[in-house]
């Protein structure tokens, strides 16, 4: 029977006294039958973008802003190496929008017969765009990615919050809440950030409400970063946590149906704003143009113009 993985996690012993040979205190994950441990690994590209660029991306401290991102968006790079592969990508993006843009410039200039000086205008204005458009627009796409993630969060935060209520009224541990709700992947990203939380727990070795702690910090939900914060908050200052956990997934309950609610009224205003325009305003104008013609004369000349119209 093949033995089951496990990892060794070292950390330095309390008060500096040695239990290892370099001074560390060491415990053993036990892993899932049949799993095994991975790491994060740069694609061929990246490794070569952070060869290429690297001596350049460490002149200069990296964006604190970008690294929170990085972290927000679950994107398993720090923020030099995601600035490495904006340099490599911007790079290749410059080169090929220049080659597009000669092809260009010379298909305007010859065949449509612009004239030269349109078609190198043309020509140049595609490489520009393009490159000054990625280098810009790369440094952004984390942001954007993590508010995606906080969007999908607030999405699943009422269902997940009553499968936490439901736990939590079968008196289990906060620690095995989030380790179940990591499991229930049908609540996508609020699992994959429960998932963290137990990394940290079990692998890393950290408290459960420093876990916590953290992630409402580099959460990009704010609705979850306040149920993170309420948890450590309840459970520092003498609360229960199980009327905490009922009280919010009620909360996020009654939330969740006036969002829908509100976009119930949305759609209903914008199919009221659809018929009067497409509708009711065209045989409106109609009817006043046609009434406007009678009586300020020229009357056969204008209805015989709504005639051919409406005929077409």
């Amino acid at each position: 029977m093949p033995a089951t993985p496990s990892v060794t996690v070292g950390k330095t012993a309390a008060g500096g006294s040695p239990s290892g040979p370099t001074g560390t205190q060491t415990r053993t994950v036990r892993l899932k039958r049949g799993d095994q441990p991975t790491h994060s690994t740069l694609t061929s590209f990246q490794r070569w973008c952070w060869k290429t660029f690297r001596q350049r991306v460490l002149a200069k401290p990296p964006d604190p802003l970008l690294e929170e991102n990085l972290m927000k968006a679950h994107i398993r790079l720090r923020a030099d190496e995601y600035m490495a592969m904006v340099y490599g990508t911007t790079l290749f993006v410059a080169i090929g929008s220049a080659v597009a843009g000669v092809a260009i410039a010379f298909f305007l200039a010859d065949l449509v017969g612009l004239g030269l000086i349109i078609g190198v205008a043309v020509g140049a204005l595609i490489p520009v765009g393009a490159t000054l458009g990625t280098f810009f627009g790369m440094p952004g796409s984390p942001g954007s990615a993590a508010k995606a993630r906080g969007r999908k969060i607030d999405r699943k935060i009422s269902s997940a919050m009553s499968f936490v209520s439901a736990m939590a009224s079968a008196d289990v541990n906060v620690d095995q809440i989030f380790k179940e709700l990591a499991r229930q992947k049908i609540y996508g990203e609020v699992a994959e950030e429960a998932a963290w939380i137990t990394r940290d727990t079990e692998l890393l070795g950290v408290d459960i409400l420093t876990a916590i702690r953290t992630a409402a910090q580099r959460s990009p939900s704010k609705r979850f970063q306040d149920f993170l914060q309420g948890v450590v908050t309840t459970a520092t200052s003498g609360g229960q946590l199980k009327p905490y956990f009922l009280l919010k997934a009620e909360q996020y309950e009654q939330e969740n149906k006036l969002e829908m609610l509100s976009r119930v009224e949305t759609l209903g205003l914008m199919a009221e704003t659809f018929v009067t325009v497409v509708v009711a305003f065209p045989l409106f104008l109609v009817i006043i143009i046609a009434i406007f013609s009678v009586i300020g004369g020229g009357g056969a000349f204008m209805i015989d113009i709504l005639w051919r119209s409406s005929a077409s």
